[in-house]
């Protein structure tokens, strides 16, 4: 769920056309949350050197430096703008296991622009998420050792009503079994828990008709089969300060290894968050 403001000041980098595709120079600009956009390459042309098909040849480099004393795992969202800030495409990198002190580098591309699209002339880092590294939801196809895989989905909104979706493989090679309801904490920006939201089992009154007042039942899920759960709550913001969650750390049950995701909760001023039990997929 896209939170309503960034977590972080949007770090802008001006491209300073070089022509021939050649990388440019950034103004020197302090790192936001530790992520730096050190160059910018434009091609002066559509067929500039490195540019492929399905792709504008448009890039920038970074780099991620972990200031803090553990390892953490960045997710880094960069917009592709025009002069007057409007956003042409966007490229999400994922940096994993960055050490205490460590700096990682890396390169963003922009794919090929829509038709009728706008020159790009402007880079910016729009959002930083970072998660422990050993909590970090896994890379696709890869299995932790737990032998489970846990991640959120892109979440749904309306009228005021939202939903994120939980989904829990069995990645491993033996049965694993649930019954009842994940074990979440709710974390803020620096990854320290948040107070003051009351997490309800089921609705909790919070809406009807989605399922999450069906009762909790045992599940024994076989290497390959998956069970969802879900978080629900309401953006009403009326007396009070809205409260924003950027992370959840979750337990698929009491004991297991935690996974943090980062389904970005604007829980308005409404002070709770409904969990549903975990179930097996319909259909």
């Amino acid at each position: 769920m896209r939170p309503p403001q960034h977590l972080l000041p949007a770090l802008t980098v001006l491209l300073l056309l070089a022509g021939c595709g050649a990388p440019a120079s950034a103004p020197a600009a302090p790192p936001a949350d530790g992520v730096r956009i050190t160059s910018v390459t434009v091609p002066s042309g559509s067929d500039g050197p490195g540019v492929r098909a399905g792709d504008s040849g448009i890039s920038a480099a970074y780099e991620v430096t972990n200031g803090g004393t553990g390892a953490l795992a960045y997710t880094i969202l960069f917009d592709f703008t025009t002069d007057a800030g409007e956003v042409m495409g966007n490229t999400t990198a994922t940096v994993r296991a960055v050490g205490p002190g460590a700096t990682v580098r890396g390169t963003v591309r922009l794919g090929a622009p829509g038709p009728g699209s706008s020159r790009v002339t402007r880079v910016k880092v729009s959002r930083v998420t970072k998660v422990p590294a050993a909590e970090a939801p896994p890379e696709a196809g890869a299995c932790p050792p737990s032998g489970i895989r846990v991640t959120a989905d892109d979440g749904d909104a309306a009228m005021g009503l939202r939903v994120v979706g939980l989904r829990l493989e069995n990645c491993g090679k033996a049965d694993y079994a649930l019954d009842g309801y994940p074990q979440l904490e709710l974390l803020d920006g620096d990854l320290s828990p948040v107070q003051g939201i009351r997490i309800v089992q089921g609705s909790g009154g919070i809406t009807t008709g989605t399922g999450f007042d069906d009762p909790a039942r045992p599940l024994v899920l076989k290497p390959g089969e998956s069970a969802l759960s879900g978080l629900m709550w309401r953006n009403t913001t009326e007396s009070g300060d809205p409260v924003n969650v950027p992370h959840v750390r979750v337990r698929a049950k009491e004991g297991a290894d935690p996974v943090t995701v980062t389904p970005h909760l604007d829980l308005g001023t409404t002070g709770r968050l409904a969990v549903r039990a975990w179930t097996r997929p319909t259909g």
